[in-house]
């Protein structure tokens, strides 16, 4: 993991570094003839010094202004890549809109370790004038960096912004495709100008762009990683720039000191003393932070290690492990995001502990799944007591054994995060599994939609699906609509997450008959896009929990059924 500063400090000292690195040192801004200076303008007047076959479309740059004025700035720019594809960081230049080289410094942030040890990210620094909102600058790789200059901390360019938030004088924004082909957020496939699903978050981000300053719950399901992965789909600046706001309001109440357990809770989000709550601890945004803008100056190892130990201790929760009873504690939710968590732990630190965590909770879900302790078998879902779902007392003759089909998703969200890192050949059975479940017992069938048991919102038209709030293989049909009633209406707003289980199963099902009933269910799905559903903005959490693992399904959904599959029989994932 990338070395970080535990203190930030900002105003003078930021000031000094930037006079220290533009003027008293040989080689930097304001002394090298290619340099962008106040001096001598923009660069792009100068002769160009490389061939324009260097500058290509997927890498490029381009630096917007994010906040302050000063037309100098010190720009710093996450570069995420692929495996295999650089190995040397020497062999990174960064080019003007001409081809000239800039005088630059890189440094390793992410390597590849799980697959090559190849890097992951880099952290690109270099002095810019910008002369209107943005300027445009062209990556380069393949021959040795020149025009070498020594990095600053990167809290040095950082000027006053919004809540009292140090911010990014400018933040610099790559393409679409060169951000989905580095696997930073798993395979993802760039947004056509006419996708559905990208016209869905465009209309919800209208209302979500905002900073919730005033409401909790609006930051549950990571709102910081999903603004992240809207930025990889698309390149879209406003993304970036609200996703890294969001991350720095996030990190700013993330506890410090302490111990990672209750009742002190360090690693904990004390927003609205949600500090004991791990629900709201993310380490996600982390990663996606530090690949893609190279920010490490808002957390440090040992903040990361109390936040995935607070994970595993449970917080206020009890202490998560195997399922072993039925009257548990268990939900869908806290058992996905803390696989999320602890697989995004292990891809920032490399650690064999996290590693350890990771498979250890892929192996709670595999005996959950296959080996329930209610003993009425294996169905596909991760059963567990309706009663004690929500909070209640146990009442064994009455309870309803089943499934939140919304709440699953985030399970195979964190499956499908594990499998891209372990390549674990027990996650396509659990998810094949579940896709099954949810096709045979997760939706609801169309004969009983009818006046007053509707429970749609009108807004995906007169086709469109509902899954059950909570599910079930074994409970009588009235039990099920009984929570239904009680607490299901309009639960088709959680439609665009539940395309992933679907597509993940789509991916890995080798049986062609439920490959084409995922693919129907898929076409389906699709009402659920539209942009009167995203116009809903009843509650703020959910832009998150629509988003956050549903990208993906615009990959999945191109590739042959049942491809997966071919990654499994190979020994690894893609």
């Amino acid at each position: 993991m990338s070395a970080s500063l535990p203190v930030r400090r900002h105003g003078l000292l930021a000031m000094l570094v930037w006079m220290l690195l533009a003027f008293a040192t040989p080689g930097m801004a304001g002394s090298h003839k290619n340099a962008k200076s106040p001096t001598n303008g923009n660069s792009a007047n100068a002769p160009a010094t490389a061939a324009h076959s260097e500058l290509l479309p997927d890498q490029r740059i381009v630096l917007h202004r994010n906040a302050g004025t000063n037309p100098a700035v010190l720009a710093s720019v996450g570069i995420p890549l692929p495996p295999g594809r650089l190995t040397d960081p020497q062999q990174l230049r960064i080019l003007d809109a001409r081809g000239n080289e800039v005088p630059a410094a890189v440094q390793v942030m992410l390597r590849w370790h799980f697959k090559d040890n190849s890097i992951r990210a880099v952290r690109v620094q270099f002095h810019a004038t910008l002369s209107g909102s943005d300027d445009t600058y062209y990556f380069a790789l393949g021959t040795p960096r020149k025009e070498e200059i020594a990095g600053w901390p990167y809290d040095a360019g950082l000027v006053d912004g919004p809540q009292g938030l140090h911010v990014p004088a400018v933040l610099g924004t790559l393409t679409p495709e060169w951000l989905c082909a580095s696997l930073i957020a798993g395979p993802q496939q760039p947004a056509g100008p006419n996708e559905a699903y990208a016209k869905y978050v465009s209309r919800q981000f209208e209302w979500a762009s905002k900073l919730p300053v005033d409401d909790f719950s609006a930051w549950l399901f990571d709102r910081p990683s999903t603004l992240y992965k809207a930025y990889v789909r698309t390149g879209r600046f406003d993304y970036l720039q609200a996703a890294d706001l969001s991350y720095r309001f996030y990190m700013k109440y993330i506890k410090r000191d302490g111990l990672p357990e209750s009742p002190s809770c360090a690693g904990g989000w004390t927003f609205n003393d949600k500090v004991c709550d791990v629900k709201y601890v993310y380490i996600e945004p982390i990663l996606l932070s530090v690949a893609l803008t190279g920010n490490d100056g808002d957390h440090d190892a040992d903040t990361v290690g109390k936040m995935t130990t607070l994970w595993a201790n449970g917080g206020w929760n009890n202490r998560p492990g195997p399922y072993t009873r039925p009257d548990e504690y268990f939900t869908e939710r806290l058992a996905g995001l803390g696989l999320i968590e602890t697989v995004a732990a292990y891809e920032l630190t490399g650690s064999k502990r996290d590693l350890a965590m990771v498979n250890e909770r892929i192996g709670w879900l595999y005996d959950h799944q296959r080996n329930n302790p209610d003993h009425l078998g294996d169905d596909g879902s991760w059963r567990n007591s309706w009663n004690i779902h929500e909070g209640d007392d146990w009442q064994p003759k009455t309870d309803v054994r089943g499934s939140s089909p919304w709440m699953s998703e985030n399970i195979i969200d964190g499956l499908w995060h594990a499998w891209l890192v372990t390549g674990d050949k027990r996650i396509p059975e659990m998810i094949t599994g579940f896709g099954r479940y949810l096709e045979r017992y997760g939706w609801i069938s169309q004969d009983l939609l009818v006046h007053p048991h509707d429970w749609r919102n009108g807004c995906s038209g007169a086709g469109g699906v509902i899954a059950w709030y909570w599910s079930s293989a074994h409970a009588p049909l009235e039990a099920v609509e009984a929570i239904q009633n009680s607490d299901g209406w309009y639960s088709d707003g959680h439609n665009v997450e539940l395309a992933l289980p679907v597509a993940a199963a789509y991916y890995f099902e080798s049986d062609p008959a439920q490959s084409a009933a995922y693919k129907r269910r898929l076409d389906q799905l699709a009402s659920s896009y539209n942009t009167s559903c995203a116009a809903i903005d009843d509650t703020k959490r959910r832009f998150n929990w629509n988003n956050r693992g549903s990208g993906v399904v615009q990959w999945l959904i191109r590739q042959p059924a049942g491809s997966g599959a071919s990654q499994v029989a190979q020994g690894g994932a893609p």
